[in-house]
């Protein structure tokens, strides 16, 4: 077992670029190019990720054990060579899952000060 495993909290904050890359990949499995228009659709073109950026990051998660490589397709029409699948671990939810409840904690300090008028989240439940 990786030493980080234990502890997500230890890779937060995340960078806004790897928070994005992860939350691309919480719901499916997907290529470099995939994780890119996805992030860009995602926002509505606000965030655009770079290919240095993208594969520079992705290298990193590789080695901390937060993404693995997908070997298979689910799909075999989908298996193209050049294109390599990355998914996130289960160490990798954990991760994701713990930035994004840090994120929902600062917004409702946020409402708490007032600073976002009109909008109502339910962030009491923790989004369970």
């Amino acid at each position: 077992m990786n030493s980080n495993e234990q502890d997500p909290e230890r890779f937060l904050p995340l960078s806004p670029a790897i928070f994005h890359i992860l939350l691309a990949l919480a719901d499916e499995d997907r290529h470099g190019y995939g994780i890119m228009q996805e992030v860009k659709s995602r926002t509505d073109g606000r965030v655009k990720l770079g290919p240095g950026t993208l594969y520079g990051a992705i290298k990193r998660l590789l080695e901390q054990g937060v993404l693995a490589e997908q070997d298979e397709r689910l799909d075999p029409a989908l298996n193209d060579e050049r294109r390599r699948y990355y998914r996130l671990t289960d160490f990798g939810q954990k991760v994701l899952r713990a930035e994004a409840e840090r994120l929902a904690r600062l917004v409702k300090q946020a409402q708490a000060k007032q600073l976002l008028p009109g909008l109502s989240l339910d962030l009491a439940s923790g989004g369970q």
